[in-house]
């Protein structure tokens, strides 16, 4: 099977059936988000549970993305459900002057451990772990994130953030991986996901 068509088989536009070709293009293991195209979000056919989904992401100047997980399609747009791995020129976006929302922040909720300042037009590696209530995030074999999302700190932070009103976001057990569609290019090569359990 052509990498095209193994790509199409496991991702499909948020809330469509098919493969959103205007949005994101697929050219051997490197899917682009188009710039001129809808803004569609890449949702995985399979849900998952515990996994590590390993990736090269690059971003050009000023621009940004995300990864979410676990994320449920019934609750809304992904952002309800899933907590995001943000991705982001920093230098040159203007969410990268909040540590909240910067590169590699569990985004809205939890800063990174590393700044990311250096990050556009280049591409670097990126890792999410899930294992039951706990995440982690790492982006060029650092470690950026971790956490429980089931613990008290997590849940007063949220609490506290943008997510207050969204009962189910970070509360579900198993779901989809979201590749989230900003508007911007966005390049992701090398994506794979190994499920854990």
């Amino acid at each position: 099977m052509a990498e095209r068509d193994l790509v199409a088989a496991a991702w499909r536009g948020y809330a469509r059936t098919q493969f959103p070709e205007t949005a994101w293009s697929v050219d051997g293991n490197v899917v682009r988000a188009v710039a001129s195209g809808p803004r569609v979000d890449l949702i995985t056919r399979e849900s998952f549970k515990d996994f590590i989904l390993s990736f090269d992401w690059r971003l050009p100047r000023g621009a940004g993305t995300a990864v979410l997980c676990r994320v449920g399609e019934d609750a809304g747009p992904a952002v309800q459900t899933g907590p995001a791995m943000q991705l982001l020129d920093d230098e040159h976006h203007q969410e990268g002057a909040d540590a909240l929302t910067s590169c590699g922040a569990l985004y809205g909720v939890m800063a990174p451990w590393r700044d990311q300042r250096e990050s556009a037009n280049t591409y670097h590696s990126g890792r999410v772990v899930m294992s039951g209530t706990r995440i982690e995030y790492w982006i060029d074999d650092h470690q950026v994130v971790g956490c429980d999302l089931a613990s008290e700190e997590l849940k007063e932070r949220i609490a506290r953030s943008r997510f207050r009103d969204a009962p189910q976001f970070a509360r579900l057990p198993e779901g989809h991986i979201v590749l989230q569609h900003r508007g911007t290019e966005a390049w992701f090569r090398a994506l794979r996901i190994d499920q854990t359990s």
